[in-house]
C-alpha cells in the first residue's frame, strides 16, 4: 500500500538505512511494534538504491550519527531514488542539522530509540507527502487546462485564417466536428494544429 493510499496509522513498508547493524535491529524492532514492515540494510548508497528500486518502500528512515556531511549527502542521494518521504533518525537534537537536512529533502526527523518520536515522524511525513502529492496533482491539472486552452486557441486562429471566419465561428467549427465524429474539442484542435483540415462528417 502506497503512502498516498494509507492512513497515518496504517501499515507501511519502511526502508531502514543505518551503518550500525545493532542499532539497525533495534529500529527494525520498533518499526515492527508500530505495525509497519521494515527493510533492513546497512548504510550504503548502492544497497539503498537497489532496495528502493526492488521494494519501492513507502518511506525511508536514515540514521544519522556524528558525520553530518556524510549523512546529508546520503539523505540527498536516497531522496533522489525514493518514491516516498525520507525521515532522519537522530542521536541528539540538532536544529542546525535538521534545517540542513530539510533542504536536502527530509520530511521529518525523530530521536533514536524513542518509539513515540518515530511514530510521530512517520505520521508527519505521511501527511506532508500526501499534501505535496495533492499539490502536484493540482498543478498538473492547471497546467493541463492551460495547455488545452492554448491548443484550442491555436486551432481557432488557424481556422479563422483558413475559412475567413470570426473567433466564435471557428470554435463552432471545432465543436461541431468533434460532435459529429465522437471526439473531444481538444482532439480536433490538436488535429487542426497538426495540419489536418476539417472536412465533412466522418472524415478528418
Amino acid at each position: 500500500m502506497k503512502v498516498g493510499e494509507t492512513s497515518e496509522t496504517g501499515s507501511l513498508r519502511i526502508l531502514l538505512a543505518d551503518e550500525d547493524p545493532g542499532a539497525l535491529k533495534v529500529v527494525a524492532r520498533q518499526v515492527r511494534e508500530l505495525g509497519h514492515t521494515p527493510t533492513e540494510i546497512a548504510v550504503d548508497l548502492r544497497a539503498a538504491a537497489d532496495a528502493i528500486a526492488r521494494d519501492e518502500p513507502d518511506l525511508t528512515i536514515v540514521a544519522v550519527y556524528e558525520e553530518d556531511r556524510y549523512a546529508l549527502d546520503l539523505i540527498e542521494e536516497i531522496n533522489a531514488y525514493s518514491t516516498g518521504p525520507v525521515i532522519a533518525l537522530l542521536e541528539r537534537e540538532d536544529a542546525e542539522f535538521v534545517a540542513a537536512a530539510a533542504d536536502r529533502g527530509i520530511f521529518a526527523y525523530a530521536r533514536q530509540e524513542t518509539i513515540e518520536s518515530i511514530q510521530g515522524a512517520i505520521e508527519v511525513s505521511v501527511l506532508r507527502w500526501r499534501e505535496r502529492q495533492a499539490l502536484y496533482q493540482q498543478v498538473e491539472r492547471l497546467e493541463g487546462a492551460l495547455e488545452r486552452r492554448a491548443l484550442i486557441e491555436r486551432a481557432k486562429g488557424i481556422l479563422m485564417e483558413r475559412h475567413d471566419v470570426d473567433e466564435r465561428a471557428a470554435f463552432e467549427l471545432l465543436r461541431e466536428h468533434a460532435r459529429s465524429n465522437n471526439r473531444t474539442v481538444v482532439d480536433v484542435a490538436g488535429a487542426v494544429t497538426e495540419g489536418h483540415a476539417l472536412l465533412r462528417k466522418g472524415r478528418d
